[in-house]
């Protein structure tokens, strides 16, 4: 059977983020129908990205500069953790990589030296993106040499994203059927979805179905009874309220995530307001409680109301089942501790691509995505747990519960080994790099016993000029640096 109709139940991010792709790589052997309802609302808080969203939208074609007027969105070079291991202690999870590659061992061995020398410098000092964020600027660098390179994201508003997408999708020839779903038919053989009947009686059949229907996972969850793996004993939080105020005067290149003595708080800065949130367990504390926390924290005026929103941490056991894949909320849900909502999406779309079928749907095809796929959904949870678990706060039973939990062996691994070493391993679909799980731990008070004997090949007088030559070339970069806003205003004219 070959696949001549793909159809996407579901739109939001998601759904039109697969079919603008889709339509950039299928058409025309492929027709591509999108079935949603205005009358359905999307979850909409995945306002910030991390870099490889600019590979997505280099693969659409898309002009960084319209893409930014369309979404209103603004650059962004990093997270800052507020208060996550102590109270009042602050640092930075940016897209850099602090220092530069000095020998056979991580940079992190050679910083350690000099710490022990007696080097009193931080290791985001060797960060150009954290020194941006430092002066709340940024510019880009016109640069070959990786020593200057500033690795940058985005915030945007993901409603406008969507509707970006849909936008570009449609003027490829992608079908959009306006309905609520109300009946799929399976092959009573093969268990194949065949067809999806909406309310009004239409009936939209096709090959392969993409399942974005975000937490109700209409076809991969409650048609082909696909299982969900809860992992609420590892990430408790359940519950997330969502609101938009005024924008800042001041816009900063970076998100913000506060922690709270029961939950976190996000802050999001786009061109026209702030995107906000609370992220917490409703074990630890009601919705009420949680509300007025946000709203005590707000640092501009709200612009609509709060809105609640509830979920599960978790996957679905498998992300491709038959003829249907789940993308989006539809295939699990991580909190937006990292930023990966977005990121989930292009993945899985990209994966999708990459395996597509020309002819017959093939379980081998079927068994790489989904091994892919699991191993990206518990290495970001491991990533998650890792800010969770390593922290000195003793304010509250949520954080004290935190230090408790019983991590997978994997991280737990990953920690010894860090702790013992100074060396960080990685698997091979992880998206967070040494640099990321280095900041992470150091940031969150880990700091290794010992480094690499290679980093002691220097005599100690040549190493420590070294490393301050190392610190001032990564400054020099700032003297191009100018504020946040007046970048993009000269940027988007």
């Amino acid at each position: 059977m070959s696949i001549k109709k793909l159809v996407i139940a579901g739109g939001g991010t998601a759904g039109w983020m697969t079919a603008a792709l889709a339509s950039k790589l299928l058409a025309p052997n492929v027709a591509i129908e999108l079935v949603e309802s205005e009358s359905i609302g999307i979850v909409g808080v995945g306002e910030a990205t991390i870099p490889p969203i600019q590979a997505f939208n280099q693969v659409m074609g898309l002009d960084e500069r319209e893409f930014l007027r369309e979404t209103n969105g603004t650059i962004k070079l990093a997270i800052k953790f507020e208060n996550w291991r102590t109270q009042g202690e602050s640092y930075f999870h940016t897209f850099g990589a602090p220092g530069a590659q000095m020998g056979f061992c991580n940079f992190n061995h050679f910083w350690q030296r000099a710490k022990a020398l007696g080097d009193t410098h931080s290791i985001w000092d060797y960060d150009i993106n954290y020194l941006f964020c430092e002066q709340n600027g940024f510019n880009q660098i016109n640069t070959q040499n990786p020593l200057y390179q500033v690795p940058y994201a985005y915030h945007f508003d993901s409603s406008l994203y969507g509707r970006y997408m849909r936008k570009l999708a449609e003027k490829a020839g992608v079908v959009r059927t306006e309905g609520i779903i109300d009946h799929v038919a399976q092959d009573p053989h093969s268990g194949f979805i065949t067809s999806l009947t909406l309310q009004s009686g239409q009936v939209v059949e096709g090959d392969m179905f993409i399942d974005c229907t975000g937490i109700r996972a209409l076809l991969i969850q409650k048609t082909l009874g696909v299982a969900y793996e809860n992992w609420s004993d590892l990430l408790p939080a359940n519950s997330a309220i969502a609101v938009q105020t005024d924008r800042h005067e001041t816009l900063v290149p970076y998100t913000r995530s506060i922690a709270h003595a029961k939950g976190w708080q996000w802050q999001i800065p786009l061109t026209h307001r702030n995107g906000n949130g609370i992220v917490f367990s409703d074990k630890y504390m009601s919705d009420d409680e949680a509300r007025a926390t946000l709203l005590a924290n707000l640092t501009a005026k709200t612009v609509n109301e709060p809105r609640v929103i509830k979920f599960t941490t978790g996957r679905t056991t498998q992300q491709w089942c038959k003829n249907v894949v789940a993308v989006g909320l539809s295939s699990g849900f991580l909190e937006p501790l990292e930023s990966t909502s977005i990121h989930l999406i292009q993945s899985a779309v990209v994966r999708l691509m990459k395996l597509f079928p020309q002819q017959a749907i093939e379980q081998s095809a079927i068994d790489a995505f989904n091994a892919e796929s699991k191993t990206e959904y518990e290495t970001i949870r491991d990533f998650i747990i890792l800010h969770y678990y390593v922290n000195e706060r003793d304010d509250s039973d949520f954080w004290r519960d935190m230090r408790a939990l019983n991590i997978p062996d994997r991280l737990r691994h990953k920690i010894d080994l860090f702790k013992q070493t100074g060396v960080i391993s990685n698997e091979e679909h992880d998206i967070f790099r040494d640099s990321s799980w280095l900041q992470v731990m150091m940031g969150q008070g880990l700091m290794p016993a010992d480094y690499h004997p290679a980093a002691n090949a220097m005599p100690d007088k040549d190493f420590l000029q070294r490393m301050a030559q190392l610190r001032q070339a990564k400054r020099e970069p700032l003297s191009q640096c100018v504020p946040h806003e007046t970048f993009l205003q000269k940027f988007l004219g």
